[in-house]
């Protein structure tokens, strides 16, 4: 008599993989049991072998639900016991979510980015004339530290406040003289590299050679010494 091959494509397909084939197919012999107190007799214990098998041991109230959850959903809602959960419904297994909402804006200038604007926009609403003058200086520095990052050589300020016209709709502007003469959109983060580098270009200790020369002094001593006793044995 042949036996029969079990392979894994005349399976049924796992419904949670987490607990693997054998949990499955214990639930469906409890299925077909008639008895429902026999039943949920033996849905304890499989929830008890459900516990061992699932990862980490920190049980909460939600993660024994889920346990039940779990044995239902394997069961395809087919399991008639005395739960100590309601039944999961269906509905909300399959439910899919609601689909996020992203504000969809564009950026005239996406170098400079959203917060840029925003604190342009936040400028023009300033009344105060001191105040919005030293707001669009702190702007010109930001804009001028975003573009020494993508442009290594010196950014001119008549650019930096074309843009700021530009991203105001010529609400903001500052006088350009005034702003050379003070260097007042001077960069907010220098490059630390530099710094880093001129450190590590300083000439290093010579350490080694006050060694090289002990070392070779006590060489010549040992010859020294080794041609004094020939000469002695000699005489």
């Amino acid at each position: 008599m042949a036996l029969e091959k079990d392979y894994n494509t005349t399976r049924n397909p796992l419904v949670l993989k987490e607990y693997g084939r054998n949990i499955q197919k214990l639930i469906d012999f409890v299925k077909a049991i008639d008895d429902k107190e026999k039943r949920t007799k033996y849905a304890l214990t499989l929830i008890q072998l459900m516990r061992q098998i699932a990862p980490g041991g920190n049980f909460t109230p939600e993660s024994e639900q889920k346990f039940w959850d779990d044995l239902h959903i394997i069961s395809d809602m087919k399991l008639d016991i005395d739960s100590p959960y309601p039944v999961p419904e269906l509905k909300l297994l399959y439910k899919k979510p609601e689909p996020l909402i992203f504000k969809s804006h564009k950026v005239k200038l996406k170098h400079y980015g959203r917060n840029i604007e925003l604190l342009i926009q936040k400028t023009v609403e300033t009344k105060d004339p001191e105040k919005r003058e030293n707001a669009i200086i702190y702007i010109g520095k930001l804009m001028k530290t975003f573009q020494s990052t993508w442009n290594k050589d010196n950014t001119d300020d008549a650019v930096i406040i074309k843009n700021i016209q530009s991203l105001s709709d010529g609400q903001l502007d500052i006088d350009l003289k005034m702003v050379t003469e003070n260097n007042l959109f001077e960069v907010l983060y220098k490059d630390k590299g530099r710094s880093s580098a001129r450190r590590n270009q300083r000439s290093p200790r010579s350490h080694g050679s006050g060694r090289s020369q002990g070392g070779g002094r006590g060489q010549g001593g040992r010859q020294s010494s080794g041609r004094n006793q020939h000469h002695r044995r000699k005489n």
